[in-house]
């Protein structure tokens, strides 16, 4: 397997750009919650040496067992159906909260990606017929079920967003494309409309809440856009320069503790008010220029498994960074989803680094020119 590696093909700018979000995120986290420093400072260390260790293991390997590992990650999201454990009314999680905990939704992405890459390159001269697109939409559509029963949205909307950019660069048929924006656009309309009315049944009452807070922001200010309005207050009050990491004054929002689990899905928050204007284009700098180098390895893969699994990757690490974002600065409603490589959360950042580390190999192994 490795006689077919050359070390002049590794793209060490990607794990470079990778370790260093990797970093930047451990010292985000520190200064918004510093009794994670130890449990994320190891994670990211096993995290760091598992992606290089992925790096060396063929793509195609794990592509011939796409099947074994789509029956896994069914097992895993199973498994919290029954086992899980409920964080704020949210039943996403498997193993204990003292010792160690998987969110078994973010290893669903990534087994996705590798499974949606593999099919459509068996099946890549009949992607535009009804058997091919029906079997997609099964294979992503069982993970989504369940998924959307812990229930977490957010990352059920993360799998269509990954899935339908996997097809389009598979070479999806514009027409079909047209046709499905004519029937999403009335039915979106549909949809805002449906939820806002007695009993409906297809969100919970939160998420209803968190979409018309994005829509009536000012009907919510003392409720639900409480924590998007003082999220937008810190990254605007770190100006250029920020305040400085660790600020301990009660003039920071963190310290006056406006924004619950900042470390979280509101780290950028920390980010905007401690490192400023400055510190915040460089975090988003840095997640671009992964997508970019994703990107550009997957326009280089040899084949389309290895071309498909980069995009995805790309999708997943470019898309949870604009939502993510985009939800703390309040141009999107309010979601549960991680900043990938600088929230806190192992499970999220094993994700990322697995991603990366996939990237790496079909870099590895490249088209030759």
């Amino acid at each position: 397997m490795f006689s077919n590696y050359r070390l002049r093909n590794y793209n060490f700018k990607l794990l470079v750009l990778a370790i260093a979000a990797c970093i930047a995120g451990t010292i985000v986290i520190y200064s918004a919650e510093n009794s994670y420093l130890k449990k994320q400072m190891i994670g990211m260390a096993a995290c760091i040496v598992g992606m290089i260790v992925l790096s060396l293991i063929d793509y195609k390997l794990l592509a011939k067992f796409s099947v074994l590992l789509y029956i896994i990650s069914f097992t895993l999201l199973l498994l919290v159906k029954f086992v899980g454990y409920s964080v704020n009314g949210a039943q996403r999680w498997l193993g204990s909260e003292k010792v160690i905990t998987i969110q078994p939704s973010e290893f669903a992405k990534i087994v996705l990606i590798i499974c949606i890459a593999a099919y459509l390159e068996q099946h890549k001269d009949t992607l535009n017929s009804f058997l091919t697109l029906i079997s997609i939409v099964l294979i992503a559509g069982v993970p989504i079920v369940f998924i959307m029963l812990q229930p977490d949205l957010s990352t059920v909307v993360m799998i269509m967003l990954i899935t339908f950019t996997i097809l389009f660069i598979a070479g999806l048929s514009y027409k079909i494309i047209g046709v499905a924006i004519l029937i999403l656009i009335p039915m979106a309309g549909s949809f805002i409309w449906y939820i806002q009315t007695p009993n409906q049944i297809l969100l919970k009452d939160y998420q209803v809440e968190r979409v018309l807070t994005f829509i009536y922001p000012q009907d919510y200010l003392m409720t639900t856009f409480y924590q998007q309005n003082n999220s937008i207050m810190a990254i605007g009050s770190g100006q250029l320069m920020g305040k400085g990491l660790n600020s301990s004054t009660m003039a920071t929002v963190k310290e006056a503790n406006l924004i619950s689990e900042q470390q979280t899905d509101f780290i950028f928050s920390v980010v905007g008010e401690e490192l400023g204007f400055i510190g915040s284009v460089i975090i988003i700098a840095i997640l671009g220029l992964i997508v970019l180098q994703c990107i550009k390895i997957a326009r280089k893969a040899k084949d389309d498994t290895g071309m498909l699994i980069a995009t995805g990757v790309a999708a997943m690490i470019g898309y949870q960074s604009f939502i993510n974002i985009g939800v703390a600065t309040a141009i999107l409603p309010n979601t549960g989803i991680p900043l990938p490589f600088i929230s806190y959360g192992l499970t999220s950042l094993v994700s990322a680094c697995a991603g990366v580390g996939l990237v790496l190999n079909v870099g590895l192994q490249r088209r030759k020119y």
